[in-house]
């Protein structure tokens, strides 16, 4: 493919190919953004950004790189950029999905759809209110990791006591892809129902209080099977195993 003296430098350095072949990759990408801000870009509606990106940038990236370069009133969020924080959540194809590990070569095309969460009101852009999340998740439930309690200058003589008790990052996902949740019936969702069965495991005296509060008119009764909040968690928690779960006790109580 090259010759003399191109070769025998590539040979010699073969980071350089690298380079080449990565500046090779870019490609053109269109980002049609559905955008929205009160009193400003109102009602909403799309708005489409070109820009150079390598397959390997995530949806992130290219947020970022059309903040600063093409328009600073963009709305995003982020934080971690490593799917633990999970605030840049939102609609990537119509899947909900974290921008921070989604790759532009995982997408079809060059051409690449975001849009806000369904089911929470939005504050701008790709913003919503995230509120309504935790209005079912009881600030008394002990779901922290345990490695928060930790002493962060030494290490733990037994570790395995410092396991996380659960891997939601409370990104909203599952909330925003299930059909129950958005027939204002007052449905909890699945996140709420995820949050109470673990509870519910790590404390069991509570489980009176707790079944209760999964059986109400608000609760698991609620839940369509749809599977769609399994589907989409990035995290694997798999909320349709736990309102699963929850089903089978309060059927067991119901008959015993």
């Amino acid at each position: 493919m090259f010759g003399g003296r191109a070769e025998r430098n590539i040979r010699a350095n073969p980071c350089r190919s690298v380079v080449k072949n990565s500046v090779m990759l870019t490609k053109i990408i269109t980002l049609r953004i559905l955008r929205y801000k009160p009193g400003h870009i109102d009602p909403p509606r799309y708005q489409e950004f070109s820009l150079e990106a390598d397959p390997d940038m995530s949806v992130l990236d290219a947020l970022e790189a059309i903040r600063l370069k093409q328009d600073s009133s963009l709305m995003y969020r982020h934080s971690c950029h490593h799917s633990s924080c999970g605030t840049c959540a939102c609609k990537i194809n119509g899947r909900e999905r974290l921008t921070c590990i989604t790759r532009i070569k995982e997408l079809n095309g060059t051409r690449i759809t975001l849009a806000p969460l369904d089911g929470f009101n939005v504050r701008g852009d790709l913003v919503v209110d995230m509120s309504p999340l935790y209005h079912d998740i009881s600030v008394s439930w002990n779901y922290l990791k345990k490695s928060e309690f930790g002493n962060a200058s030494q290490l733990p003589e037994n570790p395995k006591k410092f396991e996380r008790f659960e891997n939601c990052i409370e990104c909203g996902a599952c909330v925003s892809a299930c059909p129950a949740a958005h027939k204002n019936t007052g449905f909890m969702g699945p996140a709420a129902l995820a949050a109470l069965s673990n509870e519910l495991k790590k404390a069991p005296h509570k489980s009176e209080g707790l079944l209760s509060r999964a059986g109400n008119v608000r609760g698991e009764r609620l839940c369509e099977r749809a599977l769609n909040c399994s589907r989409v968690c990035p995290t694997g928690v798999y909320p349709a195993r736990h309102i699963a779960d929850l089903r089978q006790l309060l059927l067991n109580k119901s008959q015993s």
